[in-house]
């Protein structure tokens, strides 16, 4: 199953991607796709309810505007250099255990929505990233056990200031957290929909450049791992999102480093994740 949201920022309303594309509204039988929904069956309850009602779903007209497909979360926890490529081209020696920080989930948008340069910026970057929803309650989980609480993989577009990152004093948080930096979607794919998610192509082009082109293969942590490893220290609820990295060929990785810019248009997508496309836009109040 593919779990969408659409309609007009702050108004989106619940829907499902058919098999064919078509999009339909399933907002008669759920108010929001958010930690009640996913904590409590709610992607099954939906199919039941499907069985019954598809017919009677309204259609979604292909070009109103996909927001990001799950309301806002209790948290983004994010990986760091999980790739080891990646590592390579920051300079810095691959981790021995999984890189944590937070990202604001303020930064959430839709998956084509504009990133806006934040005020002062100079070293905005891209980063394509295999994002994983939870579902079930995780804490202490083991990593035998660890898929058993992920409810679906999501594209996500990492968006990342590094001045603010890296030469700021204080944590990585700064550089990833600005409006509109986590564009997330077009949709969620629940497990069934994804064979293997530790074998997945993923790929970000820059003004039509291909950039970044790599295979979750090259994970350091797999999403196993990763999940296990995050539930040592922290609750995970439904409806959380964990991002597992992104690979090499981030504008900080070249020579020179190269760094995004008003009118810049990027594109990214992930196998059997669909495709976003983000609009780069100057700061504006």
């Amino acid at each position: 199953m593919k779990l969408i949201r659409f309609g007009t920022k702050g108004n989106e309303k619940p829907g499902v991607q058919l098999q064919d594309g078509t999009r339909i509204d399933v907002s008669a039988f759920v108010e929001d796709y958010n930690e009640a929904f996913f904590g409590t069956e709610g992607i099954e309850n939906l199919q039941l309810w499907l069985q019954n009602n598809q017919d009677s779903c309204p259609i979604v007209n292909p070009d109103t505007r996909l927001g990001s497909p799950l309301a806002r979360p209790s948290k983004i926890v994010c990986v760091g250099l999980n790739y080891a490529k990646h590592a390579e081209e920051s300079g810095m020696e691959p981790p021995k255990e999984p890189v944590l920080f937070f990202k604001a989930t303020t930064a959430i948008v839709g998956p084509n929505d504009s990133i806006m340069l934040p005020k002062g910026s100079v070293k905005t970057d891209w980063e394509v990233e295999l994002a994983v929803v939870i579902g079930a309650k995780a804490s202490y989980v083991t990593e035998a056990d660890a898929l058993h609480h992920v409810v679906g993989y999501v594209l996500h577009n990492d968006v990342s200031e590094r001045e603010f990152q890296i030469e700021r004093s204080g944590q990585w948080v700064k550089g990833k957290s600005c409006d509109t930096f986590a564009p997330l979607g077009p949709f969620i794919a629940t497990p069934d929909e994804i064979k293997d998610p530790n074998n997945l192509r993923l790929w970000l082009k820059l003004n039509g450049k291909t950039m970044q082109d790599s295979n979750t293969s090259d994970f350091i942590f797999n999403i196993q791992e990763v999940v296990s490893h995050i539930s040592q220290f922290m609750t995970l609820l439904p409806g959380d999102v964990i991002s597992t990295g992104t690979p090499f060929g981030v504008g900080l990785g070249l020579n020179p480093p190269k760094y995004l810019e008003a009118g810049d248009e990027v594109e990214l997508g992930i196998e059997g994740l669909g495709i976003s496309k983000q609009k780069v836009v100057a700061y504006s109040n």
